[in-house]
């Protein structure tokens, strides 16, 4: 694949950051190493194609999986591809409860990113990675969802196709409740162990 010319990593929106800094580093059972979002951030919802299977599928397929969101695209030379291998070490590191676990990546470049591309693409980072696109309209409503800004300027040049978007990862809890914010992922000092920590406590409590 030919890299844009440059994946530009957008600051978090300032609704996010006012999450990031006035949510509870805590929550019932001790400390999370992520950012607590409990009862800041909406919970899980979304209406997007599956890109292994072509299934249209809502937040109710992912019911009873403590579920990953983030959206990126797949010609991202570097913020992406960094978070989804820091977080497939964290998934791995699981060990059996990985089953447990879905990491959903949201293209925010479909016109590139056809469905064999993005499920190639997933593939790369583990069975437990699944690729999802939408309509442009799909897109922004989940996108606008949970505060992510993105923008693509295509070209017929790759050197001159750009996309930016905002790096946040959510993680929801089995019932579909957003839960924590991880952000170290995408920085050169990944928290991957305290992920693994939070990712099994919440694959732990009771459904």
């Amino acid at each position: 694949m030919i890299a844009s010319r440059h994946s530009v990593k957008l600051r978090p929106l300032a609704t996010v950051a006012a999450v990031a800094m006035l949510a509870s580093c805590s929550g019932g059972g001790g400390q999370w190493h992520a950012t607590n979002v409990s009862g800041s951030v909406p919970d899980l919802s979304l209406s997007l194609t599956r890109a292994g299977d072509g299934k249209a599928v809502d937040a109710g397929d992912y019911r009873g999986k403590v579920v990953a969101l983030y959206f990126g695209y797949t010609y991202c030379p570097d913020v992406c591809p960094m978070t989804l291998s820091n977080m497939a070490q964290a998934v791995r590191t699981l060990g059996p409860a990985a089953k447990d676990v879905r990491v959903l990546f949201v293209t925010v470049d479909p016109n590139r990113d056809t469905p064999a591309v993005l499920s190639q693409y997933v593939k790369a980072f583990g069975p437990d990675f699944e690729g999802l696109y939408g309509t442009a309209d799909q897109l922004a409503r989940v996108a606008k969802r949970y505060r992510v800004a993105y923008s693509v300027t295509p070209s017929p040049d790759p050197a001159k196709y750009e996309v930016t978007h905002s790096s946040a990862l959510y993680v929801f809890d089995k019932q579909g409740n957003a839960r924590l914010l991880v952000s170290s992922l995408s920085s050169d000092k990944p928290d991957i162990k305290g992920t693994t920590a939070d990712l099994k406590r919440l694959v732990g409590e009771k459904d």
